[in-house]
């Protein structure tokens, strides 16, 4: 996991309202395929969720996803879970009166419910922890999950060899360079992920899926230095 400053820093940036407020703006320009990545989740979820599904969406802050889920599929309710309050409040101002659809939990997984849940999904959160508590934590997702639900997860998940790190930061760059993004601003997200972020590669993290229970772990989703995984309880 990031020391402690670095996480006190995450969640102290997450936790400023002016930060959160602008959250919507910076995943469509630094990872490519965006929209589509919650497009596809939503179709993944549906396959075995039913119409009244109950889902938990751990990472809930700034409300991108849930916004695109419940639009997807008006049955469905949420659990929602983020250890930053004003990304939480920002969730509640993309939803709306969907908002109503959705209960709110300011934590980490060990603030879930128990459920069972029907689905579940972790975008854009897991590349915060290191490989122990990743794989904690998703034995706990897993824990709150009926039996054979479907989970997605996203994240920074590259080849991490000697020069391989390197050039594929260079590309994340590149691309949220190309997609408009401000130049000062990709220098300062390429630094900050490469220096405080435990990543890892994609055979690391998939192993880490199927050590907490999770099978049929299939990959469906690759974009740079981005991966997503679908797997079932």
């Amino acid at each position: 996991m990031p020391n402690d400053v670095t996480m006190q820093a995450l969640l102290a940036a997450f936790n400023d309202p002016e930060h959160a407020s602008r959250y919507g703006d910076g995943p469509h320009r630094f990872i490519p395929g965006f929209a589509d990545l919650h497009r596809m989740t939503a179709i993944l979820l549906a396959e075995r969720a039913p119409e009244d599904a109950g889902i938990l969406v751990l990472g809930a802050g700034g409300g991108l996803e849930l916004r695109t889920l419940a639009d997807a599929h008006p049955g469905w309710t949420f659990v929602g879970v983020d250890p930053a309050a004003a990304m939480l409040d920002e969730a509640r101002r993309v939803l709306g009166r969907d908002a109503a659809r959705v209960t709110f939990h300011e934590g980490y997984i060990d603030d879930a419910p128990k459920g069972p849940f029907d689905a579940a999904t972790c975008l854009l959160t897991l590349h915060f922890l290191d490989a122990a508590e990743r794989t904690r934590t998703l034995r706990e997702l897993q824990r709150r999950l009926k039996p054979g639900a479907p989970f997605v997860a996203a994240h920074y998940s590259f080849p991490q060899g000697d020069g391989e790190r390197a050039l594929w930061l260079s590309r994340y760059g590149a691309f949220a360079l190309a997609a408009g993004a401000d130049p000062q601003q990709v220098e300062k997200m390429c630094a900050g992920v490469g220096a405080h972020l435990p990543m890892l590669d994609p055979g690391q993290d998939e192993a880490i899926l199927r050590e907490a229970g999770f099978s049929d772990v299939a990959l469906f989703y690759a974009a740079f230095t981005w991966r997503g995984w679908v797997g079932y309880a």
